[in-house]
């Protein structure tokens, strides 16, 4: 947390206050290195200078017991603010988990009402955004090993995937979007790698929906002429391990057709501009925004005539922690308006999309921006449709 605090010093915030109610602040429990159960209200104090402390309830101390960090307690509701009254004692500028006007709320973990218990002591509350992105996005050497090792082993179940598709067509032996998902899951089982959600293999129409699910009542069988949307993502077992994440689309036959090698063309283009705005800025020591990248792949969709159809943000961070969606920069000047700049030491996807009624097309890779060498793409690209049969 050195840098962290050197940052705070740079930016003239005092002390970075974390709150937690319930387990319901994820920042909280990543920086003590895991989640524990509790039913009251704790707060960790990281100052700019000196060491942590943290503050939780009475029948509670014994959760924290065995971390290195030095802890007080709080019985009753006055006794609470006595002692948070004195922390904050000297206190000016208060970094917490909150985006002014909810702008990120990827970075929004504390209620209303908290942050108005704090600036009744005299605090300004800035966000924490910043801080945590330096203190729990960047990758260890480890992660970064663990990230390429689930690249490869995701890339190489799309292509089993795939295969699996194009053998049952082959054989005119059903197969359905279902089947397929299941075949990854229990090849991700098999390869002993961890999911939080399962994949998405979507048919047609079904491939014009981003978060399309396949359900065994209601997938649809793959068949000759149809075109199919692949996305899948796992890691390693552990929280502080990266997910590999990529999208893939194939066609059940030997020429596609125009529209779809149109759209296919049109959102390949768009990624592969995004990833030479990111080298560029990179050579010229200027690191993106995450709604700067966002508007590369918007403006460049919309002038193609397509911009209604690309309906989600164009990537989201990928780091340690519980979920595919890590809590860095997310490529996002739709949803919101990411204003965090890309760290190196990080990742993140880049995944833009058209979604039309017929079909939809998604083409997703990873990044890590590498300390010395800059953007590194992690995952293949795919540059032509796959072909099923």
């Amino acid at each position: 947390l050195s840098n962290v605090q050197q940052f705070m010093k740079c930016k003239g915030i005092d002390l970075w206050a974390l709150y937690d109610f319930r387990g319901g602040n994820p920042i909280f429990w990543q920086l003590l290195g895991g989640k524990r159960t509790t039913t009251r209200r704790s707060f960790l104090f990281l100052p700019c200078e000196g060491e942590a402390k943290l503050l939780t309830h009475a029948i509670e101390r014994q959760v924290f017991e065995s971390l290195p960090i030095e802890v007080s307690v709080y019985a009753g509701r006055g006794d609470l603010n006595q002692r948070l009254e004195a922390m904050l004692d000297g206190v000016k500028r208060a970094a917490m988990e909150y985006s002014p006007m909810n702008e990120l709320p990827t970075v929004s973990w504390v209620d209303g009402g908290t942050l108005e218990l704090v600036r009744s002591y005299g605090v300004e509350v800035v966000s924490s955004a910043d801080l945590f992105q330096l203190a729990l996005t960047t990758w260890s050497p480890e992660a970064r090993q663990s990230h390429h090792d689930a690249c490869a082993a995701v890339a190489a179940t799309k292509d089993a995937a795939f295969r699996f598709i194009s053998e049952a067509l082959s054989r005119q032996r059903r197969v359905s979007e279902y089947e397929a998902q299941e075949f990854i899951v229990q090849r991700f089982d098999d390869l002993g790698l961890e999911s939080d959600h399962r994949p998405i293999v979507a048919v047609n129409s079904n491939s014009g929906n981003p978060h399309y699910e396949p359900t065994v009542a209601a997938a649809r069988p793959i068949k000759l002429g149809d075109w199919v949307l692949m996305d899948l993502w796992a890691r390693l077992p552990g929280e502080q391990n990266i997910f590999g994440d990529i999208t893939w689309v194939a066609y059940a036959g030997t020429k596609v057709p125009e529209k779809m090698q149109e759209v296919f063309g049109i959102v390949a283009r768009t990624r592969d501009l995004v990833l030479e705005e990111l080298e560029q800025g990179w050579k010229i020591g200027n690191s993106p925004r995450g709604w700067e990248l966002d508007q590369v792949a918007r403006a460049y969709i919309a002038e193609a005539g397509y911009g209604e159809f690309f309906v989600h943000r164009l990537g989201h961070s990928l780091g340690p922690g519980p979920s595919v969606h890590g809590l860095g920069v997310n490529l996002d000047n739709l949803e919101t308006r990411d204003t965090r700049q890309l760290l190196p030491g990080t990742g993140f996807t880049v995944e833009p999309g058209i979604y039309l009624p017929e079909f939809g097309v998604r083409l997703e890779v990873n990044v890590y921006i590498d300390t010395e060498f800059g953007p590194q793409v992690t995952t293949p690209m795919q540059r032509e449709i796959v072909h099923l049969i």
